[in-house]
């Protein structure tokens, strides 16, 4: 004891810094299952506020997580990885390094509390409404096209369709055609949600999920599941919370089974609609589609097109005039390529210029025939 008083006065003298030394070293383990408890803790709240944010985000109205939620969620993460880590260093430390290790730990274990007072109430909600029915899409004017997008349209309208194939070779402006349905569908407001997807030729029913998931702002939903059977399950849910809606599949390139992607049939119980672009008509009709067929331009209206598009100056040229007409002929009434040539000729006078893109027109075409 005569010896003990003197040490205990040393370390009064040497201030409380010391006395955190000492305590550090000697309660390291305390302080390490006290780390442990408070991090199952917030893990364990971190999976609650996952849990009801899943289930609002599924509930009718288009419902998006709040921010600070989304911050909170992704903030607890990267504290919880930092814990473990922390965890990992004080049990492979040296004993020298105790007193070191009780002040991390003790240090981590303070910020893991502040994370658990700060946690979202759940009383206050998760969620909150999202975009009404969804996103304009950039579109351009429609030269020729007007008379497919009224056909669309009209079917669309009509209570007994339920899926719509709309198909023409790659250039006719099927996409181009339907942003202006989306976007005229998002003015109307005859549906709860106007959902695009564009689907492509490397067909992925992962990536479709994903992408579907994406739209509906809850992909991070579908993240944590890998079975595509469970996924499928997920998404035809979301769908059915979504409500009253439109689904655009763009650029099919070959059959879709809407069951193993996780899409209910359009019916008149749900008042869904499923429109779908393609370059096969195989498809559309193996998907059960009303078809509607988009079809080249007239010669006039890809001359307008041309045109529009080429320049002024190329408009007034007599001299350009005979071998533009023929470079339009070429373009098949492919609004696309029309865009595309004619931006590439745009202001250009050169008459030898427009007859060389004549000639490699010409043989674009021998090749692919």
């Amino acid at each position: 004891m005569e010896y003990a008083e003197p040490a205990v006065d040393i370390a009064n003298c040497l201030g409380p810094s010391v006395c955190k030394y000492l305590k550090y070293h000697k309660k390291l383990n305390d302080y390490v299952r006290n780390l442990g408890r408070i991090r199952d803790e917030l893990h364990c709240k971190m999976e609650d506020v996952e849990m009801q944010l899943r289930a609002e985000l599924l509930s009718p109205g288009g419902k998006i997580p709040k921010q600070g939620v989304e911050n909170w969620l992704k903030n607890t993460k990267e504290m919880i990885a930092e814990a473990q880590d922390v965890e990992n260093k004080v049990r492979n430390g040296r004993y020298l390094c105790r007193a070191w290790n009780g002040k991390l730990v003790d240090e981590k274990t303070r910020e893991m509390k502040e994370f658990l007072d700060k946690a979202p109430n759940a009383f206050e909600g998760l969620a909150m409404d999202g975009p009404s029915a969804g996103l304009p899409l950039p579109t351009s004017e429609l030269v020729g096209e007007e008379a497919a997008r009224k056909d669309i349209w009209a079917c669309l309208t009509q209570k007994e369709v339920k899926k719509i194939g709309v198909w023409g070779m790659g250039g006719m402006g099927k996409t181009k055609i339907m942003k202006h349905i989306h976007n005229d569908f998002l003015k109307e407001q005859r549906f709860e949600r106007v959902t695009w997807v564009t689907i492509s030729k490397e067909f992925n029913v992962m990536k479709v999920q994903d992408n579907i998931a994406s739209a509906l702002e809850a992909k991070e939903y579908l993240d944590k599941e890998e079975d595509k059977l469970r996924r499928a399950a997920i998404l035809s849910e979301m769908l059915k919370k979504a409500g009253k809606h439109v689904l655009i599949l763009d650029d099919v390139w070959d059959e879709v089974s809407l069951e193993e992607v996780g899409i209910s049939e359009p019916s008149d119980s749900n008042g869904c609609k499923l429109v779908l672009t393609t370059r096969s008509e195989h498809v559309c009709k193996y998907m059960g589609c009303t078809v509607i067929k988009v079809r080249p331009l007239s010669a006039q209206q890809a001359l307008t097109l041309f045109l529009s598009k080429v320049g002024p100056n190329i408009v007034q040229n007599q001299t350009i005039t005979p071998t533009l007409k023929l470079v339009v002929k070429e373009c098949a009434g492919l609004p696309l390529t029309i865009v595309v040539v004619a931006g590439t000729l745009k202001g250009e006078e050169d008459p030898l210029i427009w007859k060389n893109a004549l000639r490699e027109l010409k043989e674009r075409i021998e090749k692919v025939e």
